[in-house]
């Protein structure tokens, strides 16, 4: 067994989700589940050594009953927990360094609104170096359900599409990849969209199988199936995740401490997909 998949739980039911989404993984890769709860920071009026004592057991109590939940799901997983005496964003980027995963809980506020994510699961998400995943409570995905990615086609993307092709390869699932061309605002006059089109896909599809080309030589049993739309790459992403078992995308690393880190195609993917949503760090 090697590796591990660090979940943030909190005692959502998100988080719950998440806990066991990431033990479907673990067993997957043959890794460990490590979950981690971190204390959110007391305002200055509360004593800090009442707040602790009034939280951990709290807290040691749901690891102890999520672990056991885990345990039965997947007999014979290892399961670690602990809590974190750091603030969460903190807490969770460290630990996920330490890891292969991070897996966390997002909230869902129905209909076209979908994910609301929280403040520290942007923040955490826009700073760890490792991939993330974001699971809704009621994303009720199967492992073995497609695997979409989004990529762009004149960007560097061995990093997302290594990402998914290993997870289709451990689900026994296909990856569907697409691309989503952004047409500028005078090219969606009724005369100009049929030539924009004609002209750009061609190149795009040609650049897309280049790409594909060896990935799929190094994965020849996972089917591969690639597109090119036209219009918003995250509205077409979410669009096309129906069905998905994943949606994968990528997420440019900044060192910068300015801003979240996210773009807005996977801000887009995040707030309205279905189902779990990766987010994989490249340069």
């Amino acid at each position: 067994m090697t590796g591990s998949i660090v979940v943030g739980v909190d005692g959502s039911e998100e988080a719950e989700t998440a806990a066991r989404w990431a033990a479907d993984e673990a067993v997957l890769r043959g890794a460990g589940v490590h979950l981690l709860h971190a204390r959110q920071p007391w305002p200055d009026p509360v004593s800090p050594v009442a707040a602790r004592e009034s939280e951990e057991p709290w807290a040691e109590e749901l690891l102890t009953r999520t672990a056991a939940g885990l345990r039965e799901r997947h007999p014979g997983l290892s399961v670690k927990a602990r809590v974190a005496a750091d603030g969460p964003v903190q807490a969770l980027v460290a630990a996920a360094e330490a890891g292969d995963l991070l897996v966390l809980g997002s909230r869902a506020l129905g209909g076209v609104a979908g994910y609301l994510v929280g403040s520290v699961g942007l923040a955490v998400a826009g700073a760890v170096e490792r991939p993330v995943v974001l699971v809704r409570a009621d994303g009720g995905a199967r492992p073995e359900d497609s695997v979409l990615v989004g990529i762009d086609a004149r960007q560097p993307a061995d990093a997302v599409l290594a990402f998914s092709f290993e997870e289709a390869a451990r689900r026994h699932a296909e990856v569907r990849v697409v691309y989503a061309q952004q047409l500028p605002l005078y090219a969606w006059g009724p005369a100009m969209v049929p030539d924009v089109r004609f002209t750009v896909r061609p190149e795009i599809e040609h650049a897309l199988k280049d790409m594909l080309e060896p990935w799929r030589a190094e994965y020849p049993a996972v089917t591969t199936t690639a597109s090119v739309v036209v219009g918003s790459s995250g509205l077409e992403l979410v669009r096309a995740a129906s069905g998905a078992g994943l949606v994968v995308v990528g997420r440019r690393t900044r060192r910068s401490a300015m801003g979240t880190h996210i773009g807005s195609v996977a801000h887009a993917v995040l707030h309205h997909s279905q189902a779990p949503v990766a987010l994989v760090p490249h340069d």
